[in-house]
């Protein structure tokens, strides 16, 4: 099985999902950060993963672009969509219904939700000072849910 982690990550949390996620995965699994390569080629694989996070209560433009021009090839293949944010149940699924169609949603094999993470090593001045004032919080903080991506895993393993 040959699989695609596609993601967009600004500070580091959905890279990082993205590499837990591909050591749960079996098969042959390729990750791209749409920073690097903003297309691929998803006729070659079985199973395609996308995912991003959220800031300001938006998904990385590329994650959207990607979606929007791969419309078609995910509508007929296995494919998964994950988010990284701070919010969590009610809060964090608005969030993901929010960044992703509705159609996508609906055809996705797994969706996940992985938790998030303030990484202030990796924000400018003006990012800082808005997670400390939205956030109450002056250093980095880290929520990811393992459990999440273990779930996510199985769910987009299933025949």
């Amino acid at each position: 099985m040959k699989t695609a982690i596609i993601f967009a990550s600004t500070h580091g949390c959905a890279e990082t999902c993205a590499g837990k996620l591909a050591e749960k995965l079996k098969g042959e699994i390729h990750r791209f950060n749409l920073k690097d390569k903003p297309r691929v080629d998803l006729a070659s694989y079985d199973r395609i993963v996308i995912g991003g996070s959220i800031h300001a209560g938006r998904i990385q433009g590329s994650v959207r672009r990607f979606v929007d021009a791969n419309r078609e090839a995910l509508s007929g293949g296995k494919f998964g969509l994950f988010l990284c944010c701070m919010e969590k149940g009610e809060a964090a699924q608005k969030e993901f219904d929010a960044v992703f169609p509705e159609d996508i949603r609906q055809k996705a094999s797994a969706v996940g939700l992985f938790g998030g993470a303030f990484n202030f090593e990796k924000m400018n001045f003006i990012t800082k000072a808005i997670v400390r004032k939205i956030a109450k919080t002056d250093k980095s903080v880290s929520n990811i849910d393992e459990q999440a991506i273990a779930r996510f895993a199985e769910e987009i393993s299933r025949d």
